[in-house]
């Protein structure tokens, strides 16, 4: 002990140096089993028509991917049917080109936007059919990923302005507006999102008019706006309250009124502040799309946990969830490698300016 009571240098060094060890051989370890179960002793196939005989044979020493072949178009797509699934398929290439177009600055514009706004669009009208000589797919049938795909961005890209008008009716100095827009926050980010499903799922119905039938997915797509544009609306107003007050008493000096100086000159810099809280609520919504199988909807992982109650693939549930886990994953990876290299390239220009 040191002179002060506290251990020396190089006690501190061989603390440091046992726990690596120790955690690097924990990682090697689980790394090594996990080799062994999901890749060494695997099933990936079974013939066709050949029952789960196989895997269960080996449960325990190896996984079954088999199940994840097997099922994997309709955990992909849900119940869509056979002959129009290219459909659902279109859709998600259209979702990953909007994902893969954002990702590129060069290509921010209007048009990009109009691309945001289309996107869902386009998505509805394929999936469900009725025009362009497509047939009628209800949306009971639809599932998988095109319905988180649609959801999520959908829900997005809806809740964003209406958010911005609720960060700025917050900071209004009219009383009525900005009660109006506190009591809508907090109590819509007050009350678990699954509550606003059930409401949309099972109370509009009865205190909808006679006559009056409003899709279920629409409802729930409803929901996740208006919770979405709750959470949402507190990080813009973040943003706008980092933005400097010289930034306001500059617009006003060029003569803007104050939807010209909101637009050209606080909202930009808002949103640069906010991209990484953003970003963060656009994942967590695509994640929550989870929450739709409680009002009968079966997105990704609503489609996977429909795959493990079949009775030729009980209880491998750890591959099915696995293969979910794997696909959000990937996506919520990629959107926050996105926001971290934008947020820096948008830093390097402010520092270059």
């Amino acid at each position: 002990m040191t002179r002060h009571g506290r251990p020396p240098p190089m006690f501190h060094d061989w603390t440091n140096t046992i726990a690596t060890i120790v955690l690097g051989a924990l990682l090697a370890y689980v790394a090594y089993s996990f080799v062994q179960w999901g890749v060494v002793h695997a099933i990936w196939r079974l013939p066709d028509g050949a029952s789960s005989i196989m895997c269960r044979d080996v449960r325990g020493e190896g996984a079954c991917w088999a199940v994840v072949v097997e099922r994997a178009r309709f955990m992909l797509v849900g119940g869509y049917p056979i002959d129009e699934q290219w459909r659902p398929y279109a859709v998600c290439l259209l979702f990953v080109a909007l994902y893969a177009a954002s990702l590129v600055r060069t290509l921010w514009s209007r048009w990009l936007l109009a691309f945001w706004i289309a996107v869902p669009v386009v998505a509805v009208v394929l999936l469900r059919g009725r025009w362009l000589g497509l047939t009628d797919v209800p949306s009971e049938f639809w599932g998988g990923l095109p319905l988180t795909f649609l959801l999520s961005t959908a829900g997005f890209t809806v809740a964003l302005p209406f958010a911005v008008l609720l960060a700025l009716g917050r900071r209004s100095t009219l009383p009525a507006i900005r009660a109006l827009s506190v009591g809508y926050i907090e109590v819509v980010r007050g009350v678990p999102l699954i509550t606003f499903l059930f409401m949309a799922a099972v109370m509009f119905p009865l205190f909808a008019p006679q006559g009056v039938n409003v899709d279920k997915l629409l409802r729930a797509q409803i929901a996740f706006i208006m919770v979405t544009a709750a959470y949402l609306a507190e990080v813009i107003r973040g943003g706008l309250q980092a933005v400097p007050r010289g930034q306001y008493e500059a617009a006003a000096s060029l003569g803007l009124s104050f939807w010209p100086a909101m637009m050209l000159v606080v909202l930009p810099q808002a949103f640069r502040v906010s991209i990484p809280p953003l970003v963060n609520t656009f994942i967590a919504l695509f994640k929550d799309t989870s929450l739709v199988i409680v009002i009968g909807l079966f997105d990704l992982l609503g489609a996977a946990k429909a795959v493990i109650v079949d009775p030729k693939w009980v209880g491998f549930g750890v591959e099915v969830y696995l293969f979910a886990a794997a696909v959000y994953f990937a996506f919520s990876y990629a959107v926050s490698r996105f926001s971290l290299r934008l947020e820096r390239e948008l830093q390097r220009a402010a520092g270059t300016a």
